[in-house]
């Protein structure tokens, strides 16, 4: 059996990403249900906005489902642990920053602790510090990006052969050919969020859906460069003006006001592309249809096995 099913109890290895302040329960449900892992994001929310969400969404699924805390930016960090602790969340996902001091006592109240991570040395460290699997993030990968810009394709066999625990791919990954690809570069599973957006279940405004069908190769940029905070995102007119920021010199905290989750919500949700960001990573030119999730899921699964079946042709 796959190590990632197995040990999320989950039936297929697909996981969704974290996504900030406009995760919902609706979506995270629906992937926990479809059979893969749903995820919902702290992001810059009160402990109380947490809670309410893990709540929520407890009351649309009876299967697994994370809860990712990017521990530089989250609210509360101690306080949203506790609350995962006390809700009895299955899986933790920790991501932007040391997960070190947090892992064992997760661990030790039986949460399952996912960290993300984007170079061999961070993957090394969470492994040592007990994290019980890996999201290897590349930079192709949507919403706040690491400094070291190694893609996927790069990054994925190095950390899978640097560590002994699973790894998950995360970062250009929107189909079953996707997924073949990640097994073969040593991943036990995948971690989507971009492609989640754009199905039926996704609560997100239309304009978002259909920008992420519409899109082509070259919709995605990099912001936040010049502020240390890098950031890939839809080509807006709003990300226009991040960069004409970037370029007349903002201070960081000020750019950091202007990329805050109330504008990724004004994009998302409002569908205010004038006022507000959406995040996307480059797989969204692959992206052509909006299923249902159990459809995305089923069809990946069928994808990947027929990939396998052709490229053992192709090899023999």
């Amino acid at each position: 059996m796959n190590l990632i099913c197995e040990k999320l109890n989950i039936k297929f290895p697909i996981i969704q990403g974290g996504m900030g302040n406009v995760s919902n329960a609706e979506l995270a449900s629906a992937i926990s249900n479809a059979g893969g892992l749903g995820t919902i994001g702290a992001g810059t929310m009160s402990p109380e906005e947490v809670e309410d969400l893990i709540i929520a969404t407890k009351g649309m699924t009876e299967k697994p489902f994370a809860v990712n805390v990017p521990l530089t930016v989250a609210s509360d960090v101690k306080e949203i642990l506790r609350l995962l602790i006390k809700h009895k969340v299955e899986v933790v996902s920790l991501s932007a920053g040391n997960p070190a001091p947090y892992i064992a006592k997760l661990k030790e109240n039986g949460l399952k602790v996912i960290c993300v991570v984007a170079s061999v040395y961070h993957a090394q460290k969470a492994e040592a510090a007990g994290a019980d699997m890996l999201v290897a993030e590349g930079y192709e990968a949507a919403g706040l990006n690491s400094p070291y810009e190694t893609t996927t394709m790069v990054l994925l066999p190095q950390v899978s052969r640097s560590v002994a625990i699973p790894v998950i791919a995360a970062g250009g990954i929107a189909d079953g050919s996707g997924l073949a690809a990640a097994f073969a570069l040593g991943a036990q599973g995948v971690q989507m969020g971009t492609r989640f957006i754009a199905t039926k279940e996704a609560p997100f405004h239309d304009i978002y859906k259909t920008s992420l069908v519409e899109a082509d190769d070259t919709k995605t940029l990099i912001v936040g460069r010049s502020t240390g905070k890098i950031r890939r995102i839809y080509d807006t007119p709003y990300a226009q003006k991040l960069i004409q920021l970037e370029k007349n010199g903002v201070e960081p905290q000020e750019f950091l006001a202007h990329t805050s989750e109330d504008h990724h919500i004004l994009g998302a949700v409002k569908g205010d592309l004038e006022n507000g960001f959406i995040n996307s990573g480059q797989i969204a030119g692959a992206i052509n249809d909006v299923p249902s999730v159990k459809d995305l899921l089923e069809t990946m699964m069928k994808e990947a096995q027929e990939t396998v079946s052709m490229l053992n042709k192709r090899l023999i």
